[in-house]
Formats: C-alpha cells, structure tokens, sequence
C-alpha cells in the first residue's frame, strides 16, 4: 500500500470516528431537550409566575435571626459526627465488597455479579428512605442517619473502590501470585500499594456529601440540624430558617476545606 492510499485510509477513519462521535452528542443533546421539555424547564411563563413567590419569601427570610444559635451547637455537632461515622461505615463495608466486585480480585464470576447485584441494590435506594425505614426500625437520633448514610453510601464508594482496583497494574499482582501469596497477600502487597490514594480520595470526597446529606437526615426524625430546619419551616420562622442555612454554608465550607488539605496530604 502507497502512502497516499494510507493517508487516504487514516482520513477516513478519522471522518467516520468524527461522524460517530457527532451522531452521539446529537442524540445525547436530543435527550436533554426532549427531558427538558417534559418537565416544562422551558415553560417561561410558569417560571416568571413563581417568581414574586420566591421574592416574597427571600424578603421574609431576611434579616437571619440567630437569637436561637445557642441550641444548635448539638444539633451541629450531631450532623458531624452523623457524616465522619457514616462514612466510616461505608468504607469498612466497601473495601470488601469492591475486592469481591472487581474482575481482577474477585474469586469467581458469580461472586462477581452478586457483589455487583448488592452494591445497585444500595445505590438504587435513596438515603431519605432508608433514614425513614432505620427512624422506623431503631428509632428516633443520629443512629437511623448513620446506617442510612453508611449503608446508601456503600453503594457508591464499593462502586468506585472497584473500578480502582480493576484499574491497578497485573504485574505486582501476578508478582505476588507467582511467589506463592495467599489471596490476602496478593491484595495487601500487589493491590492495596496501588490503590490506596485513590481510595483516600474517594473517601474524603464521600464525607463531604454525607456532610450535606446528613442536614437533610434530620428531615425525617434522624437528628441533627436537619431537624432544627424542618421546624422552623413548619412554624414559617423563616428568618430562623435563614440563619440555619448561612450556618450550614460556613461548616460545608469549612470541611470542603479541611477535606482540601486531606486530599492533598494523601498524594
């Protein structure tokens, strides 16, 4: 083959992957409109109808009420230690879980799939109703939060610990295979070393949402701010309800931050 039919045939493979990946952002833009269009996120004139609503609401929220900051600090505290235990939780799960759902470390291809099947099963589950299903088992406080948040959490974090571990190099792993090593040794000495910061990282980023997602616990009965919220909403105390939020925005922040420095400890 002459080098022009070669050029020839690169710039029709090129032209083809083009067209390819075109057609695709097409039907991907498609479903956005048609989706968009279908819960009515086009319709201007019932969204410029709900907005001296929103006006009227934002004036009464203002200015934040703090009168009541002193009974929060608990309730604050509780939403904490509600994430840092959560997703404790969920690590210590996933770690087994994510071994067992990766196609490198997984001892058979059924054990592959239900570890697989188990980790969709609690992504599918929101963590609003397993907190109202745990308030119902084991009462009301932080416990019901913790085992929703931990348990909804495994879902994702043994999901992403598995797509690490599958994405580890063979050669430490077929290394320690090959001088003998149990199943246990190949993970700790040909897996482990490799994935461990991804895995750090993964866990961080995940308290950083148990954090928020653990305001809303509270919403049903689990403890916490979340709970301090929702009564001020029934009651309409909205500039409380303000107050609460910008309290809420000052501690997210402040572990977006210290979950920055932990990040960058791990690398």
């Amino acid at each position: 083959m002459n080098s022009g039919a070669m050029y020839q045939g690169l710039l029709d493979r090129e032209r083809r992957a083009w067209n390819v990946g075109a057609l695709r952002l097409g039907l991907a833009l498609v479903a956005v409109l048609v989706s968009g269009y279908y819960v009515g996120l086009f319709d201007g004139a019932r969204l410029l109808a709900g907005l001296p609503s929103l006006g009227l609401m934002a004036r009464e929220m203002f200015p934040p009420d703090f009168s009541g900051a002193g009974n929060w600090v608990r309730p604050l505290l509780d939403t904490l230690a509600m994430s840092i235990a959560g997703t404790a939780l969920a690590v210590l799960i996933s770690l087994p879980l994510a071994l067992l759902a990766a196609r490198n470390t997984a001892p058979h291809p059924v054990v592959y799939q239900i570890a697989r099947a188990v980790l969709n099963a609690l992504r599918s589950i929101p963590e609003l109703i397993m907190g109202i299903l745990f308030v119902a088992a084991v009462g009301f406080g932080a416990l019901p939060g913790v085992l929703a948040l931990g348990l909804h959490s495994v879902g994702m974090v043994g999901k992403f610990f598995a797509e690490a571990i599958e994405h580890a190099s063979d050669a430490p792993i077929e290394a320690a295979r090959a001088a003998g090593g149990t199943p246990i040794q190949v993970v700790c000495h040909g897996v482990l070393p490799q994935v461990l910061p991804q895995l750090a990282d993964i866990s961080i980023y995940r308290w950083e949402y148990n954090f928020r997602a653990s305001t809303v616990m509270g919403m049903v009965g689990a403890g916490g701010i979340g709970f301090e919220l929702m009564g001020s909403l029934r009651i309409m105390q909205y500039q409380e309800v303000s107050a609460i939020l910008l309290v809420i925005l000052v501690l997210v922040t402040l572990v977006d931050a210290f979950s920055g420095y932990l990040r960058r400890h791990f690398k």
